[in-house]
C-alpha cells in the first residue's frame, strides 16, 4: 500500500502536465473554432445581414484603394515604404499565431529574436536590391562600394549570429514552444518577407508591373464576391466555406476582361511603363524613355483558316493584325490572379484553422486583418516578378552594368589605361572638347 501511494502520485502529476501541453499544443480532431461550425453561403444567408456586409466591405474597400491611390501618385519611394510597412505588419500577425504570453514572458528574448530574423532578411534582399538597381551610382562612389562590397557574406554571418543567438536562447520545459515559433516565423519569411520582396523588384521594372498585378487580385476577389453574392450555389473548397464554383468562374471572367482593359489604359503612360531609375519622380513628373518592346503595337500573321473566317464574318482582309503584345501577357496574368493565387488565401484560410482563429485581426472593418486581406498578394507578386523575367525582360547593358565589370574585373593600370583611351575615343569623334587625357 505504501508503494503504490508514490507510484499514483507520480501518475497524477504526469496526467496534469500531459493535459497542460494538451491545451497548447490540442490535435486537428479537437480543435472545433467558431469559423469551423456551419457556414451558410452568402446567397442563404439572412437578407439584411448579408447587405449590411455588403456595405461594411465596400465601404472599407473604397478607403482602402483611395489610400492606395494618394500613395501612388506620390512615386515609387512611397509605396516602397508601404510595401515595408504592410509586410512588418502581416509578419506579426502571422508570427503572432503562436504567441502564449505566459511563455513569452519567462523566454524574454523571443520575440527580438523574430525580429532580429526579419530585420536581416529585409537587409540581404533590400541590400541586394539597391546593389542592382543603382549600380551606376553605387561603383561610381568609394564609400558606399565599400558598404555594398561582400553584401552576401555580411548577410550570412547575421544570420548565424541570430541562429546561434536562438540555440544558445533554447530553454528546459520549452523546447516544443521556441522551435514551434522558429518554425513559424521562418514560415513567415519564405511566405511575406521574401515573396513581398519581388513586390518591391517589380516597382524596379516599371510601374506598371507592380500595379497591374496588385489590381488584378483586387479585382479578382471583388469580382468573385459579387459572383457569389448573387449567383453562388455549389460550395468550391471546404478550407473557405463560402467561396463557390460560380464566383470562382464569375471573378475569373470580370479579371480577365478588366485586365486587357486596364492594360491599354496604363500604355499610355511613361510614368507606369518606363523603368524606375529615380526614386523620386511623382505621377506628375515628367518622364521619358524607350518602352519595352510589349507595350508597343506589333503586326501578327493570323492563320489563313482564321483570315478567311474573320474576313467572311466582318469582311475585309484580316491575314495581318495589329496589336500590343502586353494585351496577351495581362491575359495570362489574369489568369494567374483567377485561378492560382486564390490558393494563397486558402492556405491562409487553413492556417487560421489550424490555430482557431477566424482572421488574423480586426483592423479592417469586413475584412479582419492586413493578412486576410493581402494573402493572395504575395503569391502573385513573385508570379510576376519570374513571368517578367521569363517571357518580357529584354537584356540591355547599362552604366551600372559597366561599371560593375570594370571595377571586380579590371586592375588600376588597365581602368586607367580604359579611361585614356575611352577619352581619345570621345575627342576623336568630338564628343568631348579637345583637351589631355591624363
Amino acid at each position: 500500500m505504501t508503494r503504490i501511494k508514490p507510484r499514483a502520485k507520480q501518475l497524477a502529476a504526469s496526467l496534469r502536465k500531459s493535459n497542460s501541453e494538451r491545451v497548447e499544443y490540442e490535435s486537428d480532431e479537437a480543435v472545433r473554432p467558431e469559423c469551423e461550425s456551419k457556414t451558410q453561403l452568402l446567397v442563404d444567408q439572412d437578407s439584411k445581414k448579408r447587405w449590411a456586409n455588403w456595405h461594411t466591405r465596400a465601404i472599407s474597400t473604397i478607403v482602402l484603394v483611395s489610400v492606395f491611390g494618394g500613395v501612388l501618385a506620390s512615386g515609387p519611394l512611397f509605396i516602397i515604404l508601404l510595401v515595408m510597412a504592410l509586410q512588418a505588419v502581416i509578419y506579426y500577425e502571422v508570427v503572432n499565431l503562436v504567441s502564449l504570453p505566459n511563455r513569452q514572458r519567462r523566454l524574454p528574448w523571443l520575440r527580438s529574436i523574430n525580429w532580429y530574423f526579419f530585420f536581416v532578411t529585409n537587409y540581404f534582399l533590400y541590400g541586394d536590391s539597391i546593389i542592382l538597381n543603382f549600380k551606376d551610382t553605387i561603383f561610381a562612389n568609394a564609400f558606399l562600394l565599400n558598404i555594398a562590397s561582400h553584401h552576401y557574406f555580411k548577410s550570412f554571418s547575421a544570420y548565424c549570429l541570430g541562429f546561434i543567438w536562438f540555440v544558445l536562447n533554447l530553454r528546459k520545459n520549452h523546447y516544443r514552444f521556441q522551435f514551434s515559433m522558429f518554425a513559424v516565423t521562418h514560415m513567415a519569411l519564405l511566405l511575406v518577407v521574401f515573396t513581398s520582396h519581388f513586390i518591391v523588384k517589380n516597382i524596379f521594372k516599371g510601374m506598371f508591373w507592380f500595379l497591374l498585378p496588385i489590381s488584378l487580385v483586387i479585382v479578382n476577389d471583388i469580382g468573385a464576391y459579387i459572383a457569389g453574392f448573387f449567383f453562388g450555389r455549389t460550395p468550391l473548397i471546404e478550407l473557405s466555406p463560402k467561396k463557390t464554383v460560380e464566383g470562382f468562374v464569375g471573378g475569373l471572367l470580370i479579371t480577365v476582361t478588366f485586365g486587357v482593359l486596364f492594360s491599354l489604359w496604363l500604355c499610355r503612360y511613361n510614368f507606369m511603363i518606363c523603368a524606375i531609375r529615380d526614386l523620386t519622380i511623382t505621377a506628375f513628373s515628367e518622364i521619358d524613355c524607350i518602352p519595352n518592346p510589349v507595350f508597343a503595337k506589333t503586326e501578327f500573321a493570323l492563320p489563313p483558316p482564321t483570315a478567311s473566317l474573320l474576313a467572311l464574318i466582318l469582311g475585309g482582309s484580316w491575314r495581318v493584325i495589329r496589336v500590343r503584345p502586353i494585351l496577351l501577357h495581362s491575359v495570362a496574368m489574369s489568369i494567374f490572379a483567377s485561378l492560382i493565387a486564390p490558393f494563397g488565401g486558402f492556405f491562409a484560410s487553413g492556417l487560421k484553422r489550424a490555430f482557431n482563429i477566424k482572421d488574423f485581426a480586426d483592423v479592417i472593418p469586413g475584412h479582419g486583418g492586413l493578412t486576410d486581406r493581402f494573402d493572395c498578394q504575395f503569391m502573385m507578386g513573385l508570379f510576376s516578378y519570374i513571368y517578367y523575367t521569363s517571357f518580357i525582360e529584354t537584356q540591355q547593358l547599362d552604366v551600372g552594368t559597366v561599371l560593375e565589370t570594370i571595377v571586380n574585373n579590371l586592375s588600376t593600370e588597365d581602368q586607367m589605361a580604359l579611361y585614356r583611351q575611352l577619352g581619345t575615343y570621345l575627342q576623336e569623334y568630338h564628343l568631348i572638347p579637345i583637351e589631355k587625357i591624363v
